[in-house]
C-alpha cells in the first residue's frame, strides 16, 4: 500500500472575483472549498486512476475533521494524528486576470503528537511506500523528517519526498526513491538558476550522485525532466487558461506515479499523464474533474534527450 504523510494539511478555499480594491466590498463567486495538503492531493489523484494509498497526518479542530470526513467518502483510508490547534484554511483568489495565493502557517504540532505519529508509522506492517509532500506546521523542526526516514529505513520502505525545505539537500544522502523539486525549489535550496537544458542536465546528475535514485523535475511551462541514472526525458506541457495553480503540482506527481511505480519503464507514458493531469487541474479550482487527462495525453510530447 502506498502512504502519504501530509504534516500540514488545509482546507483551499477557491474564490473568483471581478477584480480587488481596497477599502470597499469585493463580491467573490464561484467559491469552491476542497480538503488539501500536498500528500492529500496525490491520494485523490491516485484514487481517480484506480490506484490505491491511505493518509497520514496531523488535524484538529472542525477544519480538520471536514479534511478526515472528506478524504474518507473518498473511499481512502485515513490515520489521522489529532492535534488540539485547529487545521488551517488557505485562500486562493482569481480577480480575472491575476491569481492571488494566502496560504497560513498551519496548527501547532506538539513533540508528544509527533511522537504518536512515529509509533504509527512503525505499527504500519503494509506500508510499502511512502509519499511525504508539502511544509511542516509549527513546532516541527526538519528532524521530524530525520526520524521518518529512519524509522522507512528500517522497514525497508522506499520513500518519495515532494518538500519544499532546505532539508531536502541533507536527505537525499538517505537516497530517497523519488524526488520532485521545481526550478523555485532548485534555486532556494542549492544555489542554482537553470538557464538551458544544459544547466538541467548538470543539476539532475548531481542529484543523482548526491543520492536521489530517481528525479522528477518540473519546470512550469518549459515542462518536466525526469531522470533516473541511465536515461534522461523531457515532456511538454499543455497551454491553459490559469484558474489555479495551487493543487497542479501535488496532481502532476500522482499522475506520474499512478503509471510508473506499476510500470518504472514506462516513463513516457508517465511522463504525458503527468503533464496532462497538472494541465487539467490548473484550469480548475481545486482538482476539478480531471476530465480532459485522456484528451491532453495525446498532445503531450516525450523525447528523451539521452540514455539507453
Amino acid at each position: 500500500m502506498i502512504y502519504t504523510l501530509t504534516a500540514n494539511p488545509a482546507i483551499d478555499m477557491n474564490l473568483s472575483s471581478c477584480g480587488i480594491m481596497g477599502k470597499v466590498v469585493n463580491r467573490t463567486f464561484d467559491a469552491v472549498y476542497t480538503p488539501n495538503g500536498k500528500g492529500l492531493n496525490v491520494s485523490y489523484c491516485l484514487k481517480r486512476f484506480q490506484t490505491q494509498s491511505a493518509v497520514l497526518g496531523f488535524f484538529g479542530g472542525f477544519s480538520g475533521r471536514f479534511v478526515v470526513d472528506e478524504t474518507r467518502k473518498r473511499g481512502i483510508k485515513t490515520y489521522p494524528v489529532w492535534v488540539n490547534d485547529t487545521t488551517r484554511i488557505n485562500i486562493f483568489l482569481n480577480d480575472g486576470k491575476e491569481e492571488y495565493k494566502f496560504v497560513n502557517e498551519g496548527s501547532y504540532v506538539s513533540p508528544g503528537k509527533q511522537k504518536n505519529l512515529y509509533r504509527l508509522l512503525e505499527t504500519l506492517n503494509d506500508m510499502d511506500t511512502l509519499i511525504i509532500s508539502g511544509s511542516l506546521p509549527k513546532g516541527v523542526k526538519d528532524s521530524f523528517y530525520d526520524e521518518v526516514m529512519e524509522i522507512c529505513q528500517r522497514k525497508r520502505t522506499p520513500v518519495i519526498l515532494d518538500i519544499s525545505s532546505p532539508h531536502l539537500k541533507y536527505l537525499i544522502g538517505c537516497r530517497p526513491y523519488l524526488i520532485k523539486p521545481n526550478d523555485e525549489e532548485i534555486k532556494e535550496i542549492f544555489g542554482i538558476v537553470m538557464r538551458d537544458e544544459a544547466d538541467v542536465k548538470d543539476v539532475l546528475k548531481d542529484l543523482y550522485e548526491s543520492g536521489a535514485r530517481n528525479i522528477l523535475l518540473t519546470l512550469g511551462d518549459r515542462g518536466s525532466y525526469f531522470y533516473n541514472g541511465s536515461a534522461l526525458y523531457h515532456a511538454g506541457t499543455k497551454k491553459v487558461r490559469l484558474v489555479s495553480s495551487a493543487c497542479a503540482g501535488d496532481a502532476a506527481l500522482a499522475g506520474f506515479l499512478s503509471i510508473w511505480m506499476n510500470q518504472p519503464y514506462e516513463i513516457e507514458g508517465a511522463l504525458k499523464r503527468s503533464a496532462a493531469v497538472g494541465a487539467n487541474v490548473a484550469e480548475s479550482s481545486g482538482l476539478g474533474l480531471m476530465d480532459r487527462v485522456e484528451d491532453y495525453t495525446k498532445e503531450i510530447i516525450v523525447r528523451k534527450v539521452e540514455g539507453v
